[in-house]
């Protein structure tokens, strides 16, 4: 049975949210600020986070920098009654795993933390050494989402991860900022080619001897950029 943290501080949505949850089988704790989310969460007890945005104490924004600065690993959903992109962008570069956007559909929610566990089940995203790129000294793994170089797992965000396996996935073709941005932040999200080139420099400066004369991450002027492993 997945355990699953909820934190919301509207009372009405917290007890729809636990008995839904519940329903579907989860066990379900809920709390209502930052603070005491970091501390429960800190605990390991938890499979999944379901975070609001808008908390007392700290906003979820904060809540999930920090717990993914301390490497927290396990999935983290945002909830937010806030529907712009620039908001969406920001959960995602903290290291959220997913959004949904209040008032939501439970049987969206329901599936998107179906998607979520599967992806930390045993066998439930494949065979492991199918979700582990290795490339150099480095070791992309799919399962626990990471990175780690000489297996020393490396600081990195949820979005860069994201990124490196779209690309890895690719290896030897040439994806477009377009396609980037389709795989990594969704379809319908606008962000400017300078945010795909910003991950892009961050990528290099952790995987690359020579960030300014990339081996793996290559740019193709014009277009988009290549892994070459």
């Amino acid at each position: 049975m997945a355990k699953i943290l909820v934190v919301e501080d509207e009372a009405g949505i917290a007890f729809g949210l636990e008995s839904d949850m519940q329903t579907e089988g989860y066990e379900v704790k809920v709390v209502a600020d930052g603070l005491e989310a970091i501390r429960q969460a800190r605990t390991g007890a938890f499979d999944l986070i379901l975070l609001d945005v808008m908390l007392p104490g700290k906003d979820g924004f904060e809540v999930c920098r920090e717990l993914r600065r301390g490497g927290l690993k396990i999935p983290i959903i945002l909830l937010t009654a806030k529907a712009q992109e620039a908001e969406k962008i920001v959960g995602l570069d903290v290291g959220a795993d997913d959004y949904v956007t209040k008032p939501f559909s439970p049987r969206e929610l329901r599936a998107r933390i179906r998607a979520a566990l599967r992806r930390l089940a045993p066998g439930g995203a494949g065979d492991r050494a199918e979700n582990i790129f290795k490339f150099g000294p480095f070791e992309l793994d799919l399962i626990r989402f990471e990175l780690r170089r000489d297996g020393r797992v490396l600081n990195t965000t949820t979005t860069e991860l994201k990124l490196l396996n779209a690309l890895t996935r690719n290896k030897g073709r040439v994806l477009s900022r377009d396609k980037l941005l389709d795989e990594v932040w969704g379809e319908g999200i606008a962000v400017t080619d300078r945010v795909i080139d910003n991950h892009i420099v961050a990528l290099r400066k952790k995987i690359e001897d020579e960030p300014a004369s990339p081996r793996y991450l290559v740019s193709v002027r014009g277009v988009g950029y290549r892994f070459d492993g």
